[in-house]
């Protein structure tokens, strides 16, 4: 029996709206995506400018290219050799919805770099031309929106195939006569597998691609940033994204293939994440719990199984309207803060009142006894509840985040005061600020997480995660605007416009800031979330582990979960200090180069010739691509190769370390790096009293602020993001894995696993 197909009197119908349903998904798909074509073109017909705007923005546009060509040739044969190993140990469809997910996720990425390239000079022309505020947000913010609803149109368009060719079509969306969900077995490993395993796949091939980008392009643009930094700022005291410097290019190519290329692939990848790991959930309940009896019913099922993708398609089109609300407004205001989050609000009110119909629509048909059974204890809106809990919880962590970021309020400018007695202390007092910062939005996660666990069990955690990214394309829009506006000031910087236009693109720049800090706060959440969904999947799928008297446990004090636990929690300090040094060996070259640039050349500082900056470019893009594959690899190698030597609940010991340590980290550094950008930013605005350019001491006090924020750099920027998608990849691996190594691992193999028993 087709669970979506089915003809039969008792199911027609509710088949008949679910497949109309669908459809929603199908239009979000072609009309974010049509949004995002056309705002693509519209932006590219913008003016260019003067000679030497375009001379410069080709040599970043350069840069970017040739960075993520190579980068995307070394994650292809890597993505290549792990699809082959999946369709042959797992199974052959997982192998292909892999390749899916990693295209979905590559394409959205590298056509987000390159609007942001064709962006950045049109910003800085539309404020040359038009000295406007509104102007020139509305210019940066129709090229960010071609990445954010890239991110949400190919991530739901790579569902879809997934659906269409595996679920519907190919035969996985059935029922045996049991009562279970089809399975296929592997002929080699003779291990079954369902579509739980294949959807895992997909998540998969996007989290591939999100680390890679993140990893690399983090590593990239920390180098450069941090060499332009040390030796510009503070040794030769020029201005940031002065022509003189040879690192300037490179820093702005860096935020290209970093803050875009990167950010687009992660956020792609979280929120593809969040969905399958909800749809996984509801497959799992169904086959592996008392979920499984007649009282649930196929027709709770099936709409469990379609509320996440169609909520996300949702979600898409109440961002369309969002983000169109800046575009067609005839006139912006001066407060670019204001305009982007109406634009955000827009597109979370569309989400949660669309939301709140779909779940009347789909489940108020629904039995209450199944509703019970299937612990949505809140009846027919218990699934939009959990996720407009999530919605909430993002929101909340995100202003926590922009409470510690902010040089609006106390803990940036303590760290801006602390500047005046030396850079031991600057970096002290950041550290500080950042590990304070960690209990706030740990306490808001814990309240988020039991709120939609009591709403709908496990089910409903994920329904909180896929809730906190439904409007994922809007987020993404308004990130993106950052990293374009950030280019434009370079860019002007560089032709040596008036400083009036280099004031109107550090205002936007300065925004974007805080609002990326939000948009980090939005991805933590919905990581912890996600991975607590994906981990309970992973426990359903070693059933025989990890069931106890018919209730699902792990056991943390039986001895190889506990040991798993204990590794699983060094994992993300091994992982962030390997980034860090990463970072640090390449900014290390680029500072030699710089250094080398200014002694062999005086005529660069004076401005009689032009750096050399070429060789940094290559520095940066020759340093990323080497460091990023051993973080990477380890990242996905460990719970792999843990699993095969010590089996399932050594893995689940490790996802739950992990995790528990990742998210802690993650906060810590995102909140203690963005601190440093912005104490910095506070003085260089004159916000500290008796601390002015040109004053006696300014430099001093600025230099200990630069150490900071160049401190700061590896942790917001390449850290942080990164541990995201670590837990993410870890949780989805080993789901897809499972399946294998919960038999043939190396203790079973010797008769050793009753030790743990």
């Amino acid at each position: 029996m087709n669970l979506f197909l089915d003809a039969a009197p008792a199911f027609a119908r509710s088949a008949l709206t679910l497949n109309l349903l669908t459809i929603i998904v199908m239009f979000a798909v072609v009309l974010g995506l049509g949004a995002a074509a056309l705002n693509f073109c519209l932006t590219k017909k913008l003016k260019e400018g003067n000679e030497r705007m375009q001379h410069i923005a080709a040599k970043i546009r350069e840069g970017a290219n040739a960075f993520i060509f190579y980068e995307y040739k070394i994650v292809a044969v890597i993505g290549l050799a792990v699809a082959v190993l999946l369709a042959v140990l797992i199974a052959w469809e997982a192998g292909v919805a892999f390749l899916i997910g990693a295209v979905m996720s590559a394409t959205a990425g590298f056509i987000g770099m390159k609007i942001a390239t064709y962006a950045n000079v049109r910003v800085t022309n539309a404020a040359n031309e038009t000295r406007n505020i509104g102007k020139t947000l509305k210019v940066a913010f129709r090229g960010g929106s071609v990445m954010g609803l890239c991110v949400a149109g190919f991530a739901l368009l790579g569902a879809i195939i997934v659906y269409c060719l595996f679920g519907w079509a190919g035969g996985m969306l059935t029922l045996t006569e049991a009562g279970e969900i089809a399975e296929h077995v592997n002929p080699i490993t003779g291990q079954a597998y369902n579509l739980s395993i294949i959807l895992s796949g997909y998540a998969l091939g996007c989290s591939i691609i999100a680390l890679f980008n993140r990893v690399g392009g983090g590593i990239y643009t920390k180098a450069a940033d941090m060499g332009a930094d040390l030796v510009g700022k503070t040794e030769a005291h020029i201005p940031e994204d002065d022509p003189r410097n040879p690192a300037t290019i490179a820093d702005n190519v860096g935020d290209n293939v970093g803050d875009v290329a990167g950010l687009g692939a992660d956020l792609l990848e979280s929120y593809v994440g969040s969905i399958m790991a909800t749809v996984i959930l509801a497959l799992e309940l169904f086959n592996n719990t008392a979920l499984a009896s007649v009282s649930i019913g196929v027709s709770l099922l099936q709409k469990m199984v379609l509320f996440p993708l169609i909520f996300a398609g949702i979600g898409l089109i109440g961002c369309v309207i969002g983000i169109a609300y800046p575009l067609v407004k005839p006139k912006l205001s001066d407060d670019p803060h204001m305009e982007l989050n109406l634009a955000t609000w827009i597109s979370a009110g569309v989400t949660v009142i669309g939301g709140v119909v779909l779940a009347l629509l789909l489940f108020s048909g629904e039995r209450a006894e199944a509703l019970k059974a299937a612990k949505l204890n809140l009846g027919p809106v218990s699934p939009w509840v959990a996720a407009t809990v999530g919605i909430v919880a993002g929101i909340v962590i995100g202003i926590i985040s922009e409470y510690y970021t902010s040089y609006d309020h106390k803990p940036t400018k303590s760290i801006a005061h602390a500047s005046k007695e030396g850079a031991a202390l600057t970096i002290t007092q950041g550290m500080a600020t950042g590990m304070i910062s960690t209990m706030l939005p740990v306490v808001v996660l814990g309240v988020a997480i039991f709120s939609c666990y009591a709403i709908g069990g496990m089910y409903g955690v994920g329904c909180g995660a896929m809730g906190m990214l439904s409007f994922v394309a809007a987020t993404v829009s308004v990130d993106t605007y950052g990293p374009i506006s950030d280019n434009a000031g370079g860019i002007a910087e560089m032709s040596k416009l008036d400083e009036e236009v280099r004031a109107i693109t550090d205002k936007l720049d300065s925004v974007g800031n805080t609002t990326a800090a939000i948009g980090k706060g939005f991805a933590i959440g919905s990581a912890a979330l996600a991975t607590m969904s994906m981990m309970s999947s992973y426990l359903y799928a070693a059933a025989d582990q990890f069931f106890r008297d018919g209730i699902l446990q792990l056991n943390i004090i039986r001895g190889d979960i506990i040991v798993g636990a204990i590794v699983g929690a060094a994992i993300p300090f091994l992982f962030s200090g390997m980034l860090i040094n990463a970072v640090a060996k390449a900014a290390r070259k680029m500072v030699d180069e710089v250094r080398r640039q200014f002694r062999e050349n005086p005529k660069i500082l004076s401005g009689e010739e032009d750096p050399d900056s070429t060789k940094c470019v290559t520095i940066s893009s020759q340093g990323a691509l080497k460091q990023m594959i051993v973080p990477s690899v380890i990242a996905i190698a460990i719970p792999v190769v843990c699993g095969f030597v010590f089996g399932a609940g050594f893995v689940g010991g490790i996802l739950i370390g992990a995790t528990l340590s990742a998210i802690m980290l993650a906060i810590y550094t995102g909140n203690a790096g963005g601190a440093w950008d912005n104490a910095k930013k506070f003085i260089e605005t004159g916000g500290v009293d008796g601390v002015k350019k040109g004053d006696e001491g300014y430099d001093a006090i600025h230099d200990a602020a630069v150490v900071g924020d160049t401190v700061g750099d590896p942790l917001k920027d390449t850290v942080g993001p990164s541990l995201d998608i670590l837990i993410k990849i870890m949780s989805t691996i080993s789901l897809v894995c499972v399946v294998v190594f919960e038999n043939f691992n190396l203790l079973r193999l010797c008769g050793l696993e009753g030790l743990f028993a």
